[in-house]
């Protein structure tokens, strides 16, 4: 009787095990990703631009343009000292820059600057810097100004939005303004002996900002506004090694993520857990993008060690799935839906992201 009974448990268990099985196996496979090959051009070979083109914006050593994501160069334009360029605009000028004509993608005229400065194009806002480094304007998409901000320290970190502007100075201090320029943060996060700010963004809804901040004992800070000129800071760490340079930060199109260099590799937060994560990575990142294409939420950051470029490619929130690199003078990168777009010297490939 007490046979029977086990071959019943037995008979029950593998029954068990089976149905476990089965379902699991019908889970779908995990998918490995690919980058392919699609077309390279030299940017010296100019094409004809279309009236519905799509125009992507590059910056190769002394050379900006646009080109589209079919693969024609519609525009290179050589400039001897100073250049900006986003998707909206562009302008070359010089060490004295005054009244400055700034133009379409298509090469139309689009406005002009009548101040000293040196313009610098955000998508479709622009700015001007002008001379000694402690001031700013804002102005409209003809070159008028529509306001400014003027300070005694230095500026040495910008970013803006849709929904606002951020600037870090040389003091340590990190002043934030709405899109009429109203001052809505301003304070001194930092806590080392040399309070200055490295790198600045300003998140895409206009109410955070995430900044590196000091030489010795640099930390990076996330800060909330909550109340007319103050802020809460809501996550900070401390960095093992401080970056001498500019770095660049970059809030996720949802505002949840935020991605900063270190000296050493790539930082990452999660703001709603507030957890980080590290990503070790030679060189200076000079660069961080992140796809668009709802099928595969991934990540670029592109490095610089010496004369070769590394492209780190990662998946939310914090695993890396490739890595590549090349030997260049220049270089840069746009992700556009499923495609990564990489500059390198005098041309521009495109690499199509698929999973199989």
């Amino acid at each position: 009787m007490k046979i029977k009974n086990m071959w019943h448990y037995i008979v029950a268990g593998i029954a068990a095990f089976c149905i476990i099985y089965i379902i699991f196996a019908l889970q779908p496979l995990s998918t490995e990703l690919h980058l392919i090959p699609e077309w390279t051009q030299d940017i010296s070979r100019i094409e004809e631009a279309k009236e519905d083109d799509i125009l992507i914006p590059y910056k190769l050593g002394l050379n900006i343009g646009y080109f589209t994501p079919d693969g024609r160069v519609v525009s290179t334009i050589s400039y001897p000292v100073k250049a900006s360029v986003s998707s909206s605009y562009y302008a070359y000028f010089g060490a004295d820059s005054k009244d400055t004509k700034f133009y379409s993608p298509n090469g139309a005229l689009a406005g002009t600057i009548h101040e000293a400065g040196f313009p610098f194009f955000d998508d479709d806002r622009v700015f001007l810097f002008q001379p000694g480094g402690s001031s700013f304007i804002r102005c409209s998409q003809t070159g008028d100004r529509l306001w400014g901000h003027e300070s005694y320290a230095p500026i040495t970190a910008f970013a803006s939005c849709d929904k606002g502007v951020v600037a870090g100075y040389a003091d340590g201090a990190l002043i934030s303004f709405s899109p009429d320029g109203k001052v809505d943060q301003n304070f001194f996060p930092d806590d080392s002996s040399l309070p200055v700010i490295m790198g600045v963004d300003i998140s895409n809804n206009g109410s955070i900002i995430a900044a590196v901040c000091g030489q010795e004992r640099q930390r990076f800070i996330v800060a909330e506004k909550y109340a007319e000129q103050h802020s809460k800071i809501i996550f900070h760490e401390y960095l093992d090694k401080s970056s001498i340079k500019q770095v660049p930060i970059r809030f996720s199109k949802d505002d949840n993520t935020v991605y900063y260099h270190y000296n050493g590799g790539l930082g990452i937060v999660n703001l709603k857990k507030s957890k980080s994560s590290h990503i070790p990575i030679s060189g200076r990142i000079i660069q961080i993008e992140e796809s668009d294409d709802a099928d595969n939420k991934l990540v670029f950051a592109l490095s610089k060690d010496r004369d070769t470029y590394e492209i780190t490619i990662i998946e939310p929130f914090d695993n890396p799935v490739a890595r590549f690199s090349f030997k260049a003078q220049s270089s840069f990168i746009q992700v556009r839906g499923h495609a990564l777009f990489i500059g390198r010297n005098n041309k521009i490939s495109r690499l199509t992201i698929s999973r199989k």
